[in-house]
């Protein structure tokens, strides 16, 4: 399906580890050429590295930390800078925070919203134009399972995922006359940093799928033209079915999940 974008050029947000790289390397391996984008120079330069060496990709890596309200200018004047098209953009980059509300950081919380929602606005308002002049152009957008309900001591992170999934949905339906595809991947429990940065419990951390699976799930869903794909079927059941009961319960029992041991 990586063959859709078969030596064009996609921009991967959050490309340093977890699900953005693997993306990167899926992408690389169709012969798409890639702009790499996160916080970590190292890193980066060590996928691009390895990219170009096993995969004969294109790459070319942008230091930028999201949280920072000028990155998407930054980015954008990158790829301009250097006459890239980007064709494919994934707007992967995010974290969360695990915690009572009143507990957390208020810069952390803040910069959530910001690397989870604004940044995500930004990049996309930049690179479509030119998408829609072309009249071709693909967007994948990360957002979670925990974008279908809410879930406390995650809250600020299910609410960003929540933006993020119906930012996607409601883009996809404006996009379609233009040729452009827009989809959100909902993924539940990757192995990834994400925990760890996170701080969440080990309990959250049940039946993970790989980020290569769900780097797969997203990018066949964006090749097929869908606005929005949950990666796993349990994942999948466990997202819709909350649906039939009340929402008060639902987000009771995803409380009882997610609270900390010192709360108990």
């Amino acid at each position: 399906m990586t063959a859709e974008w078969r030596g064009k050029w996609a921009l991967v947000t959050g490309a340093s580890a977890g699900i953005g790289k693997a993306l990167a390397e899926e992408l690389a391996a169709g012969g798409t050429h890639l702009v790499l984008t996160a916080r970590r120079r190292e890193r980066l330069e060590e996928l691009a590295q390895a990219l170009g060496a096993k995969r004969k990709a294109k790459a070319e890596v942008c230091v930028a930390d999201l949280a920072e309200a000028s990155a998407p200018e930054k980015i954008f004047a990158f790829t301009k800078e250097r006459g890239i098209d980007i064709e494919l953009l994934i707007n992967n980059a995010g974290f969360g925070g695990y915690g009572e509300f009143s507990t957390v950081p208020e810069r952390l919380l803040l910069d959530m919203v910001q690397v989870n929602c604004s940044a995500v606005v930004h990049l996309t308002r930049l690179f479509l134009p030119a998408m829609i002049a072309r009249k071709r152009g693909d967007v994948l957008i990360l957002a979670s399972t925990a974008a279908f309900q809410a879930v406390p001591y995650i809250s600020t992170y299910s609410a960003t995922k929540a933006f993020d999934l119906l930012f996607a949905e409601g883009l996809a339906e404006e996009m379609k006359p233009h040729g452009i595809r827009v989809c959100a991947l909902c993924p539940g429990s990757t192995v990834s940093e994400f925990h760890e940065v996170a701080g969440h419990p080990d309990s959250t951390k049940r039946s993970q799928e790989t980020a290569e699976k769900v780097a797969r799930t997203g990018l066949k869903a964006l090749a097929a033209g869908k606005s929005y794909v949950i990666s796993g079927l349990g994942n999948y059941l466990g997202a819709h079915s909350q649906r039939l009961a009340p929402r008060r319960l639902v987000t009771k029992i995803a409380a009882g999940m997610f609270k900390p041991e010192n709360n108990k």
